[in-house]
Formats: structure tokens, C-alpha cells, sequence
């Protein structure tokens, strides 16, 4: 078994032993361990976790453990630190996923996604570049709306937290930043202030790379290269635009708390968002 595989597995096991087990839930640890270790291929297995309901947040937190370990060059000073650090945050993910399914679900469920491939995608409904598209269809639920309301909310981060000065950092600037999207739809940016909460994002994207969390960095770029995108005039902010880039920001909120929601749907949107603005260029 590869070093990666070995890893994930290990930090599974490490999270599991601070959680109080059943017979059932200790039967799905074993179900995500066999799976983890007989995939072919581990990186599209994650993939596919991320477009279920149930498996989601845990598949998200797994993703960004298999992205530190592929990419870039290990500090093989620091691996205990870090594994330490990924078992510990996959603890809260781990428990609502062994309370959300039970060993028959969770093949059900491994089965289904297996089934569907990757699913629906926003490639094609995300315009980017018309400027006078009929957005009067993308209207949102009250149950997206519920779902927003409830990640988005303030709380305070409990003193003493393991993360408390990386959450604190991540989450500072979001409400800020989400005013921000929310007024382009209505008046023009101020150029100056998009360039603060360009250099803002930038700064908590690379904070979360240097901590592993490749997920949160990446919703921290998109964000603050669509700005860019918005200020150097190479993107209209539409409904659908600001939304997507929204969407970057729950998923940040959503990970970083911990929140027990869905955001499968916000996830595919951000991460369509973000390969469809990789290849524009800012002129000047």
C-alpha cells in the first residue's frame, strides 16, 4: 500500500479512536478504510465521495489531506505535527458522518455515486461572459436560503480551539467580503477596496496552503482572482457571477466551522466557477 493510502487510513483510525463506537459505526470506519485502500484510483474516489449528500464534508476533508500529501515536497520534520493536526480535524467530520449513515447506506451510497460518475456539473450554466444574460431562472429555495442563513451566521470561535488562530484569521474577513460581492450587484467597486480584500484573500489562501487545507485555499484564489477579474473590467459582476463567488465563501465558513449542511451543490459551483476564470489573463 502507498505512503498516501497508508496515511489517510492511519489519521481515519487516529480520528476514530477519540470518537465512543458501535458495532455499526465501527463496521462504516472499517468500509471507509477498504475502500480508501483498494481504490484504483484515490484522488477520483474522493472526487466522487464529494457529490453525495452524506459523504461530502467528510470527502472534502479528505481531499485536502491527499492534496498536501501529492502535492508539493513534504517536511518530513513536521509530518507527526501535521498528521496529528489532520486526525484531530477530521474527528467532528468523521462523527457526523458515522451519525448520517450505517454499513447498508454507506454501500448504498458507494454504490450510487460509482454508478452516476461524476455528476452534474455547472460548466454549462455558469455564463461568464455575457453581460446582459436573463438571469430571472436563477432564483434560490427557501431551503438554499435557510441553508445560506445558517452557515453564514456569526458565531464566536470557542477560546482555546486547536485552530483558534487560523479560524479566526479565515473567517475574519468573509462578512466583509461577502457585503462586498453583494453590492457590485447594485454599484460600481471601489477599485481600492477590492484591492484590499484581493491582497486579504491572497494572504488567507496561502495561510491555509502552509496549514494543508487546500480546499479553503482554493476558494480564497478564486475569490480574490475574480475581483481582480471584476476590477481590471474582464468580468461583468452578474447574478450568477457574484453567486458563484459566494459560493467559495460558504464553502470556506462551512469547512472551517465544521457546519453539518450540505454544500455539495456550492462546492461544484465554486470549483466550475474557478476553472472557467483560470485561463483569463489581467491585463495592466
Amino acid at each position: 500500500m502507498d505512503f498516501i493510502k497508508q496515511y489517510i487510513i492511519q489519521s481515519i483510525s487516529a480520528a476514530s479512536n477519540n470518537l465512543r463506537l458501535d458495532t455499526q459505526k465501527i463496521e462504516v470506519v472499517s468500509l471507509i478504510r477498504e475502500l480508501i485502500a483498494k481504490a484504483d484510483n484515490l484522488e477520483k474516489e474522493i472526487k466522487l465521495m464529494k457529490t453525495s449528500t452524506e459523504l461530502s464534508t467528510f470527502a472534502i476533508r479528505l481531499d485536502e489531506i491527499y492534496r498536501y500529501l501529492s502535492q508539493g515536497t513534504i517536511d518530513l520534520l513536521k509530518i507527526s505535527d501535521k498528521f496529528k493536526e489532520h486526525s484531530q480535524y477530521l474527528i467532528s467530520d468523521l462523527s457526523r458522518l458515522l451519525d448520517a449513515v450505517n454499513p447498508t447506506s454507506f454501500r448504498e451510497t458507494v454504490s450510487k455515486i460509482r454508478e452516476n460518475g461524476l455528476t452534474k456539473d455547472f460548466d454549462n450554466n455558469i455564463n461568464i461572459t455575457s453581460r446582459n444574460t436573463d438571469e430571472s431562472h436563477f432564483e434560490k429555495s427557501e431551503t438554499d436560503i435557510l441553508k445560506e442563513k445558517i452557515i453564514m451566521e456569526d458565531e464566536p470561535v470557542e477560546p482555546g480551539t486547536l485552530f483558534q488562530n487560523f479560524e479566526e484569521a479565515i473567517l475574519q474577513p468573509i462578512k466583509n467580503v461577502d457585503e462586498l460581492l453583494k453590492t457590485l450587484l447594485v454599484s460600481n467597486p471601489d477599485p481600492e477596496e477590492l484591492i484590499k480584500c484581493c491582497e486579504i484573500l491572497e494572504s488567507n489562501g496561502n495561510l491555509a496552503e502552509e496549514r494543508g487545507f487546500e480546499i479553503i485555499s482554493n476558494m480564497n484564489n478564486i475569490v480574490a482572482k475574480g475581483l481582480l477579474l471584476i476590477r481590471a473590467n474582464e468580468l461583468t459582476p452578474t447574478k450568477e457571477i457574484v453567486e458563484s463567488m459566494r459560493a467559495c465563501l460558504i464553502v470556506i465558513v462551512a469547512v472551517v466551522k465544521g457546519k453539518d449542511v450540505d454544500i455539495t451543490s456550492y462546492l461544484n459551483r465554486a470549483e466550475s466557477f474557478g476553472r472557467q476564470i483560470k485561463s483569463i489573463k489581467i491585463e495592466g
